[in-house]
């Protein structure tokens, strides 16, 4: 095979032009040589090795991924700030009707008070190689897509057992631009990460559904926590003789003026982007992902809804995993509005069209290229119907929490028909133990009726030929079609439907009943639709791929004035811009900042989403803001720039031309939910919480002022 341009010299030179000024997710070694002049021009006052070194500390390894969501360290003690949607799940796992963090907040006072978090991690990334040359080396020209994604993937297993040699570190050798560069990421991870700190949800999580994605916003979207280490400084499993990590480099914390116009730089860990779709991708996400997305998780949020605003249990069990289903909920909803509205299909099929009047009669163009948009088109035809049904078993199933028990129930199962008995009863003595935790975020009597919703909503919307067996088996035979009496008796009857029922099972185990368990029944049914469903779909993964992979080339070597940058996958990425307001729509103008007045003007007593502290309204009253205040007398809450972000850069750090900490990132506005897909510069804007009011929370209000402490604070 021809070599495609492997070195960074010719990505380079390929990339020698940029796009507009705030567009693109960046990626670090190679700001030096795409974007330093330019950040320079606009106010940044850090070098490229401030940015990225391998020799020196540097504000990379003062950024961390963490599930989900990117942090950023601001003390020499490991202490961790991010979003608080991101630390919700922590916040919510510890949360009792006895202990309600979400409801009143918590605040470790101490270092013995932090809270370990089961699941939380904080990766730190050790460097970026370009290991393309290596990774094509055995490609050949005549290889089938098949045998080229097998070579690949050899390639890369080579590259990361060798990275990760001597080591313990993670490492992943991870496909840009379509699959036509592959670069190396090394990680450093690690596991001990506890709770410090966070506000009540009606400061954090402000403004709930209705105000999410939109602005002007009034959310203090914040949480702490900190990194510990082993004693030995290295990443170590949670124990009590850990110690609180010595950070390489932590970010300064910045109480100076937001003004328009000041350069601004995210750093963080952006998930995913489709930039470079086609008009046919684009298509689908609007008439499959998106709607079925909005129309079944409404469904689902509206029954878990009613009960979390019934019981204060359910409403606490069920917090974080409303919060984490309804926030995509409302994403698709904004993001097919404004792919209409800005007439996207329209702008991707234009691009289509220069394309096939740049290959034009060229041959050798046509040869290498011309097939690229053809096979996208077939597989994104072909898969339609299978795509919709995947997508309704997915979400359905997560509407059906019961169904999950059944890999616990694999698993027991297995234990039972071992033949050492002490095996089992040890196994069965630590399952005991771990019920309560387990059963913790489950209501049966709200899965009972969501599991009814989704089960109906299934057969109405599904072709029958993707109906699982049991439907006709089981739900038409037995029940006369009747779901409703169906799911009750699975609730009734299965071992799994509640904590109760389980421990008075293991207390005298039966393998015959374990295997009798009807939601045993159910899942085999669903999981062997899945499987077909999922085998439907992976026959038009090779042409898909070969697709995009082509049409990417193509983009780049078509319009070699302009700058490209990689879709975001999420690996560490630098976006740069500036604070500026916005004109959303004819005779309106959005201001770059709100204050606490607008908090106090969005004030509802006893609303859910607009409930304040009584304490909260008495400072903002009486104007009791110390420091924290703008130079002007108004305590700042929240701020827009310019950045290009996406899922994954929530939390990430929002920082000056000096490095500093200036806000943290945490969502974008309602008229640019287009952005994934395409750029709209002249309305895409990043919402900031201001550093200031996240202090002046810690501090003033919630009196946590030794964590401030521990910060270097500048002005």
């Amino acid at each position: 095979m021809k070599k495609i341009l492997t070195t960074l010299v010719l990505f380079t030179l390929l990339f020698s032009w940029r796009a507009k000024a705030d567009e693109g997710m960046w990626m670090l070694p190679l700001i030096e040589k795409l974007n330093i002049g330019k950040m320079t021009e606009m106010g940044l006052r850090l070098t490229a090795e401030d940015i990225y070194s391998l020799n020196q500390t540097s504000v990379k390894d003062a950024i961390v991924s963490i599930p989900g969501c990117t942090g950023e360290i601001v003390s020499s003690q490991g202490l961790l700030m991010t979003n608080h949607h991101c630390g919700y799940g922590s916040i919510q796992s510890h949360s009792t009707v006895e202990h309600d963090y979400l409801t009143d907040g918590f605040w470790a006072m101490t270092k013995e008070e932090e809270l370990p978090c089961s699941g939380m991690y904080a990766n730190f990334l050790v460097r970026i190689e370009d290991v393309t040359k290596q990774v094509m080396a055995e490609i050949k020209e005549d290889m089938s897509e098949s045998e080229r994604t097998s070579a690949i993937n050899e390639a890369r297993r080579k590259i990361e057992k060798n990275a990760t040699s001597g080591n313990n570190y993670r490492v992943s050798v991870s496909s840009f631009f379509g699959g036509n560069y592959y670069y190396l990421l090394v990680y450093e991870r690690y596991n001990d990460v506890r709770l410090v700190g966070a506000p009540p949800s009606s400061i954090g999580k402000y403004g709930n559904d209705t105000d999410n994605w939109e602005w002007p916003r009034h959310t203090g979207d914040f949480s702490i926590f900190r990194v510990y280490s082993g004693p030995d400084g290295k990443p170590a499993s949670y124990s009590e003789d850990n110690i609180p990590l010595k950070a390489k480099n932590w970010l300064r914390v910045s109480l100076q003026e937001r003004n328009i116009g000041d350069f601004t730089m995210t750093f963080g860990y952006p998930g995913r982007t489709q930039r470079y779709y086609t008009s046919y991708e684009v298509n689908e996400l609007m008439t499959i992902t998106n709607p079925n997305r909005v129309k079944i998780r409404g469904i689902k949020q509206d029954i878990w809804k009613n009960d979390m605003l019934e019981d204060r249990k359910i409403n606490i069990q069920y917090a974080s995993k409303y919060s984490s289903s309804s926030n995509y909920w409302k994403y698709s909803i904004g993001m097919n509005t404004q792919l209409e509205r800005l007439d996207v299909i329209a702008e991707k099929q234009s691009i289509e069209e220069q394309f096939n009047s740049w290959i034009g009669s060229d041959e050798a163009k046509r040869e290498k290229y011309g097939q690229a948009v053809d096979l996208i088109k077939r597989a994104v035809e072909g898969r339609a119907e299978y795509l919709n049904a995947q997508q309704y078993l997915s979400e359905c199933i997560q509407g059906f929490e019961l169904l999950g028990f059944n890999s616990f129930g694999s698993l027991l199962l297995t234990v039972l028909k071992s033949d050492d008995e002490k095996y089992v009863a040890q196994t069965i003595s630590r399952t005991l133990g771990t019920l309560g935790e387990i059963y913790k975020d489950y209501s049966p009597s709200t899965d009972r009726k969501s599991a009814k919703a989704m089960l109906r909503l299934y057969r109405d919307d599904v072709p029958e030929k993707f109906h699982p067996d049991f439907y006709a088996k089981i739900v038409d035979r037995k029940y006369k079609g009747d779901i409703d009496k169906f799911i009750d008796d699975i609730f009734d009857e299965s071992l799994f439907a509640n904590e109760d029922k389980l421990r008075t099972f293991l207390g005298k185990p039966s393998v015959k009943t374990l295997e009798n368990d009807p939601v045993a029944e159910i899942a085999a049914s669903i999981n062997k639709m899945i499987d077909f469903v999922s085998s439907e779909i992976s026959r038009f993964d090779e042409d898909i791929n070969k697709g995009r992979r082509l049409w990417i080339a193509a983009l780049m070597e078509m319009s070699p004035e302009k700058t490209f940058y990689p879709d975001a996958n999420s690996t560490m990425r630098l976006s740069y811009g500036s604070v500026q307001d916005y004109d959303p729509r004819d005779a309106v103008t959005y201001k770059h900042y709100t204050t606490i007045e607008g908090v106090l003007e969005k004030y509802k007593p006893g609303d859910y989403e607009f409930d304040l502290p009584e304490r909260f309204i008495d400072l903002a009253q009486r104007k009791e803001f110390g420091r924290y205040a703008s130079s002007e007398g108004y305590m700042p809450v929240c701020f827009l720039t310019t950045n290009d972000i996406t899922g994954g850069n929530s939390g990430s750090p929002v920082l000056n031309g000096k490095g500093e900490l200036i806000g943290l990132a945490f969502d974008g506005n309602w008229e640019a939910m287009s952005g994934d897909v395409a750029y709209e510069p002249t309305v895409q804007r990043t919402i900031a919480v201001d550093i200031r009011y996240v202090l002046w929370i810690i501090d003033i209000y919630s009196g946590a002022g030794h964590l401030i402490d521990e910060m270097t604070i500048t002005k």
